[in-house]
């Protein structure tokens, strides 16, 4: 049951807020968070909303409980998590070009145009590479 409960808020973590080796992926993120501090989570945030926010929050309040191996990873994974998020709001405007000329896409909807950047290597600047990788998307 506890097992369980450590893997539904770690999945949750990653739903809400989804480089090459600048951005730590979301599965990699929440891995070493389950790693370092799933029985903390357990112990000391039941009931929490396990976005990313909140359980940053309760674990930070929580510090002083925390096993050295959870306290010294614990923000590095979510400082991981929004890097990770902020690179792939970076690929809408390092790609506006490509999205609208080279995949006939629009700029409001940047995800739809994802599978085209990645498997069109011809007309992409490397700019726009470069995003999309470090977004994790390719």
């Amino acid at each position: 049951m506890v097992r369980g409960s450590i893997t539904l808020i770690l999945l949750a973590l990653g739903m809400p807020s989804l480089s090459a080796a600048e951005t730590m992926s979301f599965g990699d993120s929440i891995g070493k968070l389950a790693a370092s501090c799933g029985a903390e989570i357990v112990a000391n945030c039941r009931g929490v909303n396990p976005d990313s926010n909140r359980l940053k929050e309760c674990l930070s309040r929580n510090r002083d409980v925390l096993s050295p191996q959870c306290a010294s990873d614990y923000l590095g994974v979510f400082d991981a998590i929004q890097k990770r998020v902020a690179a792939r709001v970076t690929v809408a405007n390092a790609c506006q070009r490509e999205i609208v000329k080279v995949c006939g896409g629009s700029t409001k909807e940047t995800s739809k145009s994802v599978p085209c950047l990645v498997s069109t290597p011809k007309g992409i600047s490397n700019n726009c590479l470069k995003a999309v990788d470090d977004a994790g998307y390719r």
